[in-house]
């Protein structure tokens, strides 16, 4: 029997320990439960929340125009041309629906109320949450010629009930700093929300243009006709977006640095049981796949139903195709899954009505609603089916491409399977010689240096904590693998290394619960050729092993440029600018100022001190908020076509920091 715990002073359990959250107090005391985390992509969740209340709008046609404004004090404006916010008051809540919506959880026009047939909302959470994790928010309403505003503050305490408001009155502006400019919103009709984030819930604060520009331009491709302006006011960019092709045009976008197999866009579209369909898809000559799926506008980082009802639709019908016209010969397999991802760019969006439509979980990374699975494979294998029929020389480079991948895959099987004979996890084999691994056993506590060169692997060797940091020294530039089959990476004895040191395996036989190793670190000289090799090694875990870079194990050290030294003291200063700084100082104008030529010039204690100890180094976590764009960025800066590239360094110039000492 198992001891019971007495005369402890935690054991007491009473009904004062049983505590009710009322109103928005659950938000503010478990933020990461609606909004995922308090690191920028919670940050980036608030505003996102706020913007697809627009997008319900404009998708159930009542909006054409959004606009979102990032100012200089932090807070961000939403405006669009919609119906506007119901603000009449609810009778037997003694308020307006408007102060309902935002000060309650699960209030809202998503719960099947006929505000909204599809919707990206699921619980009724979205405004509420942003405001009670918002220092102040202000919520603008116009119908015709009535205006009305409310406004809140300390986490969604309403400052006064919702009220009209005249923005000719001058008294009404006294002590009121609003950034927006209403008059420039020129709409009969329509909603503004104005809110700062709470630096107190939030680890940062500071909104990333680049990734709302991304994210915009994507809502701009999936709802044709609609026009979406972006104003960042802390630098001064502006962008504007508005496209009438839909998807197909997205796909496009999406293929424009891409040689095609296809040059006819594969589009179907379709809609049963009140779910509707797009598809589009086509052929590129790269290795790998870019598929982004969609529900009621919404990315589906993870999936769903309707992802896999995509994939067994085209599994089925290039199959049945290959055998039929002969591609496929009796004795071959079939073509798998992963044979038909190869060069495969995508995009799948789906509708649903608001009060069916199933996410898991309130970040909504997958759709879960399981009849749509069936919806998706047969409009898709209809509509591929039609197009391979119609199109045969089209549908012969599809099939070649197929064929070619299948080959490559069995080819790779057997490399990999030759690596993995070798690796100390498939039962007597060795680590790589090079690599001296670390004393620990935990995963979560060990971490793997990828050195540049045998000079700093080397110094890391010797500098490191054996405890939990292994070293494995590659020297020379690596195979670039943004044109590369996997059969070829895998017989490359630096890949080999390298995957067999990490342990979780590649392509298919890829087992997170293998990791040798939870942090990854690539540690390059600092200079144009360090840059290039790093850059090759991301492109490797990014096409190859993205499960890592996804689950935030990739990382990149950041070696300094130059070690001043004066007298006793010295200081180690990380790029130009830093070093401009310095020598402006009394220290700086008697110091010794060293250039670093690269890590192996390093001693042991320096490269322990400036890049290895984890209380002084400094570290670039890798991480991926659109996978969309960092396909592009990859395809441009590593594919095959050059003009892209040249294009890419030619407008970049002058934002770019090269080292040509």
């Amino acid at each position: 029997m198992p001891k019971v715990r007495k005369n402890n002073e935690n054991t007491d359990y009473g009904a004062e320990q049983i505590q009710v959250l009322e109103g928005l107090d659950p938000v503010r005391k478990r933020p990461g439960m609606y909004i995922g985390s308090t690191g920028l992509r919670g940050l980036h969740h608030l505003l996102t929340e706020i913007i697809n209340n627009s997008m319900d709008e404009a998708i159930a046609g009542f909006a054409d125009h959004i606009r979102v404004e990032f100012f200089r004090d932090g807070s961000v404006a939403v405006y669009d041309n919609g119906r506007g916010c119901p603000y009449e008051e609810k009778p037997e809540y003694g308020v307006s629906a408007l102060e309902l919506a935002f000060t309650k959880l699960h209030a809202g026009g998503k719960f099947g109320g006929g505000g909204y047939k599809v919707s990206s909302g699921l619980h009724g959470v979205g405004s509420s949450v942003v405001n009670a994790l918002s220092e102040w928010m202000r919520v603008f309403v116009r119908r015709g010629d009535e205006k009305v505003i409310q406004e809140y503050k300390n986490g969604g305490e309403p400052v006064s009930p919702t009220h009209s408001w005249d923005p000719t009155n001058p008294t009404e502006l006294k002590d009121a700093p609003w950034k927006i400019n209403l008059d420039s919103w020129n709409y009969d009709s329509g909603t503004i929300i104005h809110f700062l984030p709470d630096e107190k819930v939030f680890e940062e604060t500071d909104f990333q243009y680049e990734f709302f520009v991304n994210q915009i331009r994507e809502y701009a491709y999936l709802t044709a006709g609609i026009k979406f302006d972006l104003i960042d006011h802390r630098n001064g960019e502006r962008y504007s977006f508005y496209f009438e092709g839909g998807i197909k045009t997205f796909l496009t976008s999406l293929n424009r640095n891409k040689s095609l197999i296809n040059k006819k866009i594969i589009y179907m579209k379709g809609e049963e049981e009140e779910v509707e369909v797009e598809v589009a898809l086509q052929y590129n000559n790269s290795y790998t796949e870019n598929v982004l799926t969609f529900a009621n506008h919404i990315k589906t980082t993870e999936g769903g139903t309707h992802l896999t009802g995509f994939r067994s639709a085209l599994t089925r019908a290039i199959n049945n195709y290959a055998r039929e016209k002969d591609f496929l010969k009796e004795k071959d397999p079939n073509l798998s899954s992963n044979d038909l991802k190869e060069g495969l760019t995508a995009v799948i969006s789906v509708k649903l009505n608001a009060d069916e439509l199933q996410f898991e979980g309130q970040t909504k990374g997958k759709l879960g609603n399981s009849n749509v699975r069936s919806i998706v494979e047969t409009i898709t294998r209809e509509g591929l089916e039609n197009f391979l029929e119609e199109n045969p020389a089209e549908a012969e480079r599809i099939i070649k491409k197929n064929v070619l991948a299948l080959r490559a895959r069995i080819a790779a099987k057997a490399a990999r399977q030759t690596v993995l004979r070798k690796s100390i996890l498939e039962g007597g084999g060795v680590l790589p010689g090079k690599l001296a691994d670390c004393s620990t056993k935990d995963p979560e506590k060990a971490e793997l240096f990828i050195v540049e060169g045998d000079s700093a692997g080397g110094s890391a060797k010797q500098g490191r904590n054996r405890e939990f940091q292994a070293i494995l020294p590659l020297f020379g530039k690596i195979l670039n693998t943004e044109r590369a089959r996997l059969d070829k990476i895998v017989s490359s004895q630096k890949f080999k290394d390298l995957i067999i040191a990490i342990g979780a395996g590649i392509g298919e036989q890829y087992d997170p619960e293998n990791l040798r190793y939870h942090k990854l670190i690539i540690m390059a000289d600092a200079d144009s050729d360090g840059m290039h090799i790093m850059t090759l090694y991301l492109t490797f875990f990014f096409r190859h092993m993205k499960e890592l870079v996804m689950e935030g194990r990739v990382y990149v050290a950041v070696p300094p440029l130059y070690k001043a030294t004066w007298g006793k003291n010295k200081k180690y200063l990380f790029d130009e600018q830093e070093r401009k700084e310095f020598v402006k100082t009394p220290e700086g104008e008697k110091a010794i100022i060293q250039r670093f030529k690269g890590l192996g010039e390093m001693n042991p204690q320096e490269l322990w001190e400036t890049t290895m100890n984890p209380e002084t180094r400094r570290l670039k976590k890798i991480t991926v908020e659109d996978a969309a764009h960092a396909d592009e960025v990859f395809t441009t800066l590593m594919g095959k076509s050059v003009p892209p590239r040249k294009r890419f360094i030619q407008t970049r110039a002058k934002q770019a920091n090269v080292d040509i000492t």
